[in-house]
């Protein structure tokens, strides 16, 4: 075993030990390492593969749940060479700012308007959490519409990024000292090591009825991806295998797995009405065309669109 990885032993959404490994293929082997060479090179000072011999690549899907999961992981140590050096944050933070446009930030604003109709009050009565802020736009754009905002990061890259945008930063261990109407997770839990005690963590952070939103890639078609095994695939592609992305995409979930863990963390399902649907008449033209074309092609629509998302109210208090 290699002392720079860890073993998930049990399915980390559920904890059942039964599973059934789809895939295991060493990290150093011709096909993986051309993968990881090619993909990490572009971003930074690229994968140091003395640090990889002897572990392996390996997906599981619980038996239980249904997630599909990588077995070995990064340690804390190889985590912090991923996201400081193979992958270099001032790479990342260009490649950020060149690839947000207005219409992005529409759509965050009216993500978080939603949100802030839902609960019916000022938005300068809620308090809300950003876990995994990134460069903070989302924290920056709540604030922007009157919030009390928090944000949490991993990366000192980014925090020292926010801190300088005048965002409200707390640690991990800090979060359970607050209590939030509204914890944001976008692009998250797809990362995480411990999704479900991660999640029961937030959950202690809620006010009676707050509500937690995760947002994660969707994985509803992995398999099929996996049997064609095309890793040079273009992200975003329709056989992209970045889903499954190695050291990063370490869990592969769907609507239903999401449930699951939700349920098993003491939360319930709620449903936010998009309040502030957009009156743009192209944007009026592509979804009345994709309610058509989804008609005629009912199998597309199961792939409900690039991500998965639901929202968790925090029924017990």
């Amino acid at each position: 075993m290699n002392k720079h990885f860890s073993i998930r032993r049990s399915c980390p959404c559920c904890k059942s030990t039964r599973s059934a490994t789809l895939c295991k293929i060493g990290y150093t082997e011709p096909l993986m390492k051309e993968y990881l060479d090619s993909f990490y090179s572009p971003l930074g000072e690229g994968v140091e593969f003395e640090y990889l011999e002897g572990s392996y690549y390996i997906l599981n899907e619980c038996k239980d749940c249904g997630l599909i999961y990588q077995e070995e992981i990064p340690n804390e140590f190889l985590m912090l060479k991923l996201y400081e050096q193979w992958i270099d944050p001032q790479v990342i933070l260009e490649e950020h700012k060149n690839n947000r446009n207005a219409r992005h930030f529409v759509w965050v604003a009216k993500e978080i308007a939603n949100v802030i109709q839902y609960f019916d009050t000022i938005p300068g009565q809620l308090n809300f959490l950003d876990l995994g802020m990134g460069w903070g736009e989302w924290c920056l754009m709540a604030k922007g519409l009157g919030c009390d905002v928090y944000g949490t990061e991993i990366s000192q890259a980014r925090i020292d990024y926010a801190k300088a945008s005048g965002i409200k930063v707390v640690s991990w261990e800090e979060i359970p000292n607050h209590q939030f109407d509204f914890i944001n997770t976008e692009q998250v839990f797809e990362h995480l090591a411990d999704p479900l005690e991660t999640l029961v963590h937030l959950k202690r952070a809620l006010k009676p009825d707050g509500v937690i939103r995760i947002n994660v890639p969707n994985g509803w078609d992995i398999k099929r991806r996996l049997e064609i095994w095309d890793w040079k695939a273009p992200v975003g592609s329709e056989n992209s295998l970045n889903l499954i992305a190695p050291f990063q995409h370490i869990n592969c979930y769907t609507y239903e797995v999401l449930v699951k863990m939700g349920q098993r963390a003491g939360l319930e399902v709620v449903v936010i009405p998009d309040q502030f649907k957009t009156t743009c008449l192209e944007d009026r033209v592509k979804a009345i065309t994709k309610r058509y074309y989804n008609r005629l092609r009912p199998g597309r629509r199961r792939r409900r669109g690039k991500g998965t998302r639901v929202f968790f109210r925090n029924s017990i208090g």
